[in-house]
């Protein structure tokens, strides 16, 4: 029997190409003989009165594989609510990017079906945990897959804030607020504010100044097992938000903590086979291609 038997499929986009693709999926993995679950928003866009719903809870021990029908947006919600359980994903890309969601939906049922053939590769992603702490009691928590961006809001003003990493004070700044991103969300918002590309392996996290009043204030990436505390500054006229994967905020006041760590459990991304992440970039960042130096790298 496959190892992907049982599958279960995610949608949260209600636009008609997604579900045009969520149903040619679902018609797909029946035909193939595999069991198909969908979470109960899904299942509500389906309208298949056939198909089995199932809760988060019921995830782990009943179904081998999730596939997200969506964008990147659709995957890292997925991510953060499965985060602890051990079930591995596969994206359909129905968004723009696509970094996470790997297969085009015009070659849905060639990559699915390698997939589901066993001819797949994966990688690990690790999530970052985030709590929010007032007077040394925790207030709120977070998880994230690409980032933490702590910023003013709708506020144009800009915010103070110190960086401790592991415990040792780093400096203070003024700002338009600090991204803390994972090797996954290198590509997302911190690239767009100058960070580097870090490739998803990694073991390391990337701060991110945004708008830095001192030009010298520039991204540091550190260890992935590093302890982050940024200390709101007290002097901060406004109330910065923590957004969480550019989907949800947390909301602080001044003087508060926030303490950010490499969260223990990845998840398990499966990609088709021949995903390369450098060829991802060209294709997604518009990266020169291939010289015409007739140069062909041989394996050593």
């Amino acid at each position: 029997m496959s190892r992907f038997q049982n599958i279960c499929v995610v949608a949260r986009l209600r636009h008609t190409e997604v579900l045009e693709s969520l149903r040619r999926l679902v018609a797909f993995l029946k035909t193939d003989g595999r069991n198909v679950f969908a979470e109960i928003v899904t299942a509500e866009l389906l309208g298949d009165p056939d198909i089995k719903t199932i809760n988060r809870g019921s995830v782990e021990g009943t179904v081998d594989l999730v596939i997200v029908v969506g964008g990147d947006g659709s995957m890292l919600g997925a991510a953060r609510a499965l985060s602890d359980l051990n079930v591995p994903l596969l994206g359909l890309n129905r968004g723009r990017l696509g970094f996470l969601t790997d297969i085009h939906p015009d070659e849905m049922e060639i990559g699915i079906g390698q997939v589901l053939a066993g001819k797949f590769s994966t990688t690990d992603r690790f999530l970052l945990e985030m709590a929010v702490e007032r007077d040394g009691q925790a207030v709120a928590s977070g998880l994230a897959l690409n980032d933490f961006v702590l910023h003013p809001g709708k506020s144009v003003r800009m915010m103070e804030l110190e960086l401790y990493i592991d415990g040792q004070f780093v400096y203070s700044q003024r700002s338009d607020g600090l991204i803390v991103s994972t090797p996954t969300g290198s590509t997302a918002y911190a690239l767009s504010a100058g960070g580097p590309i870090m490739t998803p392996e990694l073991n390391a996290m990337v701060l991110v100044p945004m708008n830095a009043h001192t030009l010298s204030n520039r991204p540091i990436v550190v260890d992935g097992q590093s302890s982050l505390e940024i200390l709101v500054g007290k002097r901060n006229e406004l109330h910065p938000l923590v957004t969480c994967d550019g989907q949800t905020d947390i909301n602080t006041e001044p003087g508060d903590v926030i303490k950010i760590n490499r969260k223990q459990q990845p998840v398990r991304l499966i990609h088709p086979m021949g995903h390369n992440f450098y060829e991802t970039c060209r294709n997604k960042l518009g990266w020169g291609t291939r010289l015409d130096s007739g140069y062909i790298h041989t394996e050593r």
